[in-house]
């Protein structure tokens, strides 16, 4: 797989307005550039991005379907009662939902969006297995768990991959559960290694967001979070500068110099948008500059995101 994913949660319609046809031009840019790995989910716009995704794709999946590594989540259902679950009725449903919006006859990795801790992770892997033996998924993964439940999972079944988020201000999974990964050799896929937008330099204290992004509810873009880490970006990019590269790039490249972290998932919704974060997986830092980078960002203050039961 390429080392950077495409990611398409802004694509849902959690992120605000956006144009679909230049959308689709970023995810035809990425693949001309050689990315093979994109991700998505059912809750990302309940089939919107899905659809879009495999729209976007549709005559090579129909013609080079093994050159592409599709990869989606379920599990959740935001904003209701159960916002976690992860039974048998909403799982199967899932699957046949997604195989439906991106029109594929199967999923090349099916992940556990998050840990329904009302429903027995035995029952959880089996039902995810019986998906793999009817050929409906080829691959199995978890999103946002922790080592204790990468552990109870692995008991039924190998977890293939993991998917956490990771980025200069959230950096929570070095303890827990990035260790467990590498010693289970577990494959390890980030999201959001830009901060959600945090780490582009595009920010000022003045910025604001649309109503319906979901970073206009959420802490890190309010207040004295948001301007104490903006200033250590302002602090970043002066670095960044000075190697020759843009701060989302440094960003990036910090995020796939930690040891077990296999592939960083970035979305775009323009297709300039691509090329640098592509060019980002070749930037190589040194235990020097990696050290650097840690003191530039000590004062940063720790971020969480948004989860299916809302944003914090």
């Amino acid at each position: 797989m390429s080392r950077i994913a495409f990611g398409t949660w802004q694509l849902g319609g959690d992120w605000g307005s956006f144009d679909e046809d230049t959308a689709i031009a970023a995810i035809h840019h990425a693949r001309e550039l050689g990315v093979n790995l994109f991700d998505t989910a059912q809750a990302y716009g309940f089939g919107k991005s899905e659809a879009m995704l495999g729209k976007a794709l549709r005559e090579e999946l129909k013609r080079d379907r093994d050159n592409l590594v599709i990869a989606t989540k379920g599990g959740i259902k935001p904003r209701s009662e159960r916002p976690r679950d992860s039974r048998r009725e909403w799982l199967t449903q899932g699957v046949e939902d997604s195989l439906r919006f991106l029109d594929v006859d199967h999923i090349d990795l099916y992940q556990i969006h998050w840990p329904d801790t009302d429903a027995p992770a035995e029952e959880t892997a089996g039902i995810l297995q019986e998906f793999v033996d009817a050929g409906k998924i080829r691959h199995v993964g978890v999103s946002n768990y922790d080592a204790a439940g990468l552990a109870a999972f692995d008991e039924t079944r190998p977890v293939e991959t993991l998917q956490p988020p990771y980025h200069l201000f959230r950096r929570d999974i070095e303890t827990d559960p990035l260790p467990y990964a590498r010693e289970n050799d577990i494959g390890v896929l980030v999201y959001s290694p830009l901060g959600s937008g945090l780490l582009t330099g595009a920010f000022t204290p003045e910025t604001t967001f649309e109503k319906t992004d979901w970073r206009s509810r959420s802490s890190a873009f309010t207040g004295d979070t948001f301007l104490r880490n903006l200033a250590v970006v302002d602090r970043l990019k002066e670095f960044a500068a000075g190697k020759g590269i843009s701060v989302s790039q440094l960003a990036i490249a910090w995020t796939l110099a930690q040891p077990g972290v296999h592939v960083a998932i970035v979305g775009a919704r323009k297709a300039a948008n691509v090329e640098a974060s592509l060019a980002a997986a070749d930037i190589d830092l040194s235990a020097d500059e990696l050290a650097e980078i840690d003191r530039l960002t000590a004062d940063a203050v720790p971020v969480s995101g948004a989860s299916p039961e809302g944003v914090a």
